[in-house]
């Protein structure tokens, strides 16, 4: 069993919830971040987390989150960014203070999360960040320019991450969700979208890896969908 904090930033149903189903069972104390955290009451109670509301594109929101992670007396080993910010239509019509936003929220709020959880795996030489990332992340589609803005800037970011920190002992993942995310209410037989529960192992599996055999991205997708 580990004795060592989980963190999952954009924290809800369906990926989250499998994530932290199985870090708790691994016996990390979890922290749960999300905008309103009201509805992560049934799951914080079954992992045993504490829940934080928390707008991850705004510095101050992240400063007292990571001030919560750090009273659970553990220390941090897993940081999952799961935001993102999905703003469609032509170029000349969007709202710039719209994108604005959705930029800030899908790749600078991951900025925010892996400043300031650097800061506490550095001093403990180990620890684990994760991206969930997108198809707009490696190809940008038309009339989805500012999402494949975010994607491309969070893919970029941890890349470069990689490249930085594995060699200080911190191990850095990005996830490209290559597909269409079954919902919990949805039939999935034919298995022709991506199931939570399965993306999640693969984040667990990741965890496992061998500093000897380190990835830092994997590429998820139905057996169905198209490359």
């Amino acid at each position: 069993m580990t004795s060592a904090t989980a963190l999952i930033v954009g924290a809800g149903q369906g990926l989250s919830a499998a994530l932290a189903r199985r870090l708790a069972a691994r016996g990390y104390a979890l922290v749960l971040a999300a905008r309103d955290p009201s509805d992560l009451a049934p799951l914080a109670a079954e992992t045993g987390a504490r829940t934080v509301a928390c707008d991850a594109s705004d510095r101050a929101d992240m400063a007292r989150l990571f001030a919560e992670v750090d009273t659970t007396g553990t220390p941090l080993e897993v940081a999952v960014y799961n935001p993102s910010a999905r703003i469609r239509g032509p170029i000349e019509e969007l709202d710039t203070e719209a994108v604005e936003k959705a930029v800030m929220v899908t790749s600078y709020g991951a900025f925010l999360m892996a400043n300031l959880a650097s800061q506490r795996m550095l001093k403990e030489g180990k620890g684990a960040l994760l991206f969930t990332g997108a198809s707009a992340g490696v190809k940008g589609f038309a009339n989805s320019s500012v999402f494949a803005m975010g994607k491309f800037g969070l893919r970029g970011l941890a890349q470069s991450l990689a490249r930085e920190l594995h060699p200080k002992g911190i191990h850095v993942g990005h996830f490209v969700i290559d597909g269409g995310i079954a919902r919990a209410d949805e039939a999935n037989e034919d298995d022709s979208r991506l199931d939570p529960e399965g993306i999640a192992d693969s984040y667990m599996a990741f965890l496992d890896q061998p500093r000897s055999a380190w990835a830092w991205e994997i590429e998820l997708r139905p057996w169905t969908e198209r490359f």
